[in-house]
């Protein structure tokens, strides 16, 4: 990734991964704070990796509990998400990832897949609430990174000139065009294609980012409990990025393209024999097809 006008790096953690914010000026102290509140909030809501989230407390037995200030937002879009893609992506694939070992502990000691339980039957939610009928642990992995980019980059709405926000590589940008490439998933040093982005979000998830074991990694048929093995990687660019965050989920399954062509998201995938497929009207200059 490269600005092309002179620019101002900070970079942080957030999520348990590397950010870095782009900028015309340097970010001042107060709108630091500000960002790095919006993302411990993010994360005490959502995270399932820490045990005094909302998330977990709903895990744990909890019928209900306050609704977050994404929840709308997010769990509205992930909804879409699984229709368009007959539940394969659930707002309930926490169940499923820990019993493959994509647990809070990180444990990665793979049990039998086990299929997430129909959400539509135990989950439910408004503009104050998030109820569960019985147990079960929510996942917004599929999208939340993106929508806390949206989130990041918002709060820098009133700095003058080009702004990027770079969650570890689901990226947004005002006033800049950056070139992104599209990292090869059998060789991360090569590209597939790359993509010139402007005022606009990408977003990409691919099966050998947190993998582990044999065949192991954290994009999953909600349906089966099981990994993926036909597509590989994806990228999706779009307005914002918590759309297309959810389409560079959604497209690893049968849905995803006809979800992006609804929300306007251009795409790029690569399945497993090494085929890449992209979207009518995509931009990217791509290297293999």
């Amino acid at each position: 990734m490269s600005a092309l006008p002179p620019c101002v790096s900070w970079d942080f953690e957030a999520i348990g991964v590397p950010w870095r914010v782009d900028t015309a000026a340097a970010v001042d102290e107060a709108d630091r704070h500000r960002i790095l509140t919006v993302v411990r909030e993010f994360d005490r809501d959502w995270s399932r990796f820490r045990d005094d989230s909302s998330v977990a407390r709903l895990a744990a037995g909890e019928g209900a509990v306050r609704a977050p200030r994404d929840t709308l937002a997010m769990l509205d879009t992930l909804a879409a998400a699984a229709d368009a893609t007959g539940d394969a992506v659930t707002p309930l694939a926490g169940d499923a990832l820990q019993a493959i070992g994509y647990d809070a502990a990180l444990t990665l000691r793979a049990g039998p897949p086990r299929p997430a339980p129909g959400w539509r039957e135990v989950l439910s939610w408004s503009e104050d609430r998030i109820e569960l009928a019985r147990p079960a642990v929510l996942d917004v992995g599929s999208l939340g990174k993106g929508r806390l980019v949206d989130l990041v980059f918002a709060e820098l709405s009133g700095l003058r000139g080009p702004v990027t926000v770079d969650g570890s590589g689901d990226l947004r940008t005002r006033g800049v065009t950056e070139r992104i490439g599209l990292e090869h998933p059998y060789d991360r040093h090569r590209v597939v294609g790359v993509w010139e982005i402007r005022d606009a979000a990408l977003c990409a998830s691919a099966t050998n980012r947190r993998a582990w074991g044999d065949g192991l990694h954290h994009v999953i048929d909600g349906r089966t409990g099981r990994p993926v093995d036909t597509v590989v990687a994806t990228w999706a660019v779009g307005e914002d990025a918590m759309h297309a965050d959810a389409v560079a989920t959604a497209l690893f399954f049968d849905g995803g393209p006809r979800l992006a062509h609804e929300w306007g998201v251009q795409w790029v995938r690569m399945t497993s024999d090494g085929r890449v497929d992209y979207s009518p009207g995509c931009t990217a200059q791509l290297y293999t097809r």
